[in-house]
C-alpha cells in the first residue's frame, strides 16, 4: 500500500513536516510506502467561484477549470491507498495552502465524477499548533468536516501542540503502522 501525505506547511524541517515523517516511518515499518507533497511547493490557486452562483464546472462535471498543479495532486490522491493531511494550525484553522487545496477538492467532490477514487479512502488529519496550542482541536473539527464532505473515510484526527509534540511523535508512528492495514486502503 502506498499512502500520500499532503503537508500544508512551508517548513520542511518544522513540526508539521516532522509529524508527516513520523507517520511515514510507521507506514514503512509495515512494508507500506508513502509520498510526501508540500502544498506550498505546488502552484495551486484558490477557487474562483466561476459563475454568478459561486460555482462552475466543479459542480456539473466534478473537475476544475483552473490549469495548475491541483489536478496532478488529485490524481495522486486517487491512486494512493490512503491519505494523510498534515496541517500547521493558524488562527485555530487550516493553513492557507491547505485551505486553498481542500476548498477546490470539496467543490469537485460535489459531483460523483469528482469523488471517483476518493470516496471511502482512508484519511487521517493531523493538526499541529504552535504558540499556546489551543487551536489544534478546533482545526481538527474543520478538517474533519471538509474531508467528510469529500467522501473520505476519516479514520483518525490527531491534534498536536508544541507542548506535547515529542510525545505525540510515537502516536504518529503507531498511527502510520495502523494505517498500513486500514481496510479501505486494501481495496485500492
Amino acid at each position: 500500500m502506498k499512502a500520500l501525505i499532503i503537508v500544508g506547511s512551508r517548513d520542511p524541517k518544522g513540526r508539521t513536516a516532522r509529524s508527516a515523517e513520523a507517520v511515514l516511518e510507521g507506514l514503512k515499518s509495515q512494508g507500506a510506502s508513502g509520498e510526501v507533497i508540500f502544498l506550498t511547493q505546488q502552484k495551486i490557486e484558490r477557487c474562483r467561484q466561476c459563475d454568478v452562483d459561486g460555482w462552475g464546472i466543479c459542480r456539473a462535471e466534478g473537475r476544475c477549470v483552473i490549469q495548475d498543479d491541483f489536478v496532478a495532486v488529485v490524481d495522486r490522491l486517487r491512486s494512493a491507498g490512503a491519505v494523510v493531511f498534515a496541517n500547521p494550525v493558524y488562527f485555530s484553522d487550516l493553513s492557507e495552502s491547505m485551505r486553498a487545496f481542500l476548498d477546490r477538492l470539496r467543490r469537485i467532490c460535489r459531483n460523483d465524477a469528482g469523488k471517483k477514487g476518493l470516496a471511502g479512502k482512508c484519511a487521517i488529519g493531523i493538526c499541529v499548533a504552535g504558540g499556546g496550542g489551543g487551536g489544534a482541536p478546533a482545526c481538527t473539527v474543520s478538517m474533519e468536516k471538509v474531508l467528510g464532505n469529500c467522501g473520505f473515510d476519516v479514520v483518525d484526527l490527531i491534534p498536536l501542540r508544541r507542548q506535547n509534540f515529542e510525545m505525540k511523535l510515537d502516536v504518529l508512528k503507531t498511527t502510520g503502522r495502523w494505517l498500513a492495514a486500514c481496510p479501505s486502503s486494501q481495496q485500492q
